[in-house]
């Protein structure tokens, strides 16, 4: 992992926790400490709910992934997969490469959501935008279900279950007015989203 993205990481978990009391309001999130960045493998994917990929597609609004995150698009149930491998973790804060963008294929607008990090206790993503700032751009508003599984050597948690909406209102217009379209809103389950996240014991 280079230096850059490490800062990065380091900078985004230091803030996180204040960001969720700000970005979801009626979620509490108690304050900590930055707990130490590590290496960790695994993979944080999610799918669209029903109905969202044919209305994205009604305004002509594609999703396409960042290298080395991909998007895979099935016609047949109108679905899509987006998945991300993980790089690094900080407490409970989760580090992806790589990432997606919407894109309006009329205009050519874009939105990027770059290295992701997927923070499982203020319950927010996180995204590098083009600009090189970060954002809390979507809100994980429930987690079903956590396993954690433990070997001699290493510690898995899995995460699933993951609803995932656009973080507030203001967020839903950003993307709106970036891609001239109207057809996201905070309000809309975007859809189901798993974690599984591995580091050494």
């Amino acid at each position: 992992m280079s230096r850059s993205s490490s800062n990065t990481l380091r900078k985004r978990c230091a803030t996180f926790a204040t960001a969720g009391l700000f970005a979801l309001g009626s979620v509490a999130v108690a304050p900590t400490a930055t707990a130490a960045e590590i290496p960790a493998t695994g993979t944080f994917s999610f799918t669209t709910g029903p109905g969202i990929l044919p209305a994205w597609d009604s305004a002509n609004i594609s999703l396409v992934g960042v290298s080395p995150g991909s998007v895979i698009t099935n016609t047949g149930t109108n679905i899509a997969r987006v998945t991300l491998p993980l790089v690094a973790k900080s407490g409970t804060a989760n580090a992806a490469a790589g990432g997606f963008r919407f894109t309006n294929n009329d205009t050519g607008a874009t939105f990027r959501c770059s290295n992701p990090t997927i923070d499982t206790r203020a319950r927010v993503i996180d995204c590098v935008l083009p600009s090189g700032y970060n954002a809390a751009v979507f809100a994980i508003t429930d987690i079903e279900e956590r396993t954690r599984i433990d070997t001699d050597e290493t510690k898995t948690t899995i995460f699933q279950g993951m609803n995932l909406q656009i973080i507030n209102r203001e967020m839903a217009i950003r993307l709106n007015d970036q891609l001239d379209t109207n057809v996201f809103s905070a309000s809309v389950v975007l859809g189901d989203g798993s974690l599984v996240v591995t580091r050494a014991r």
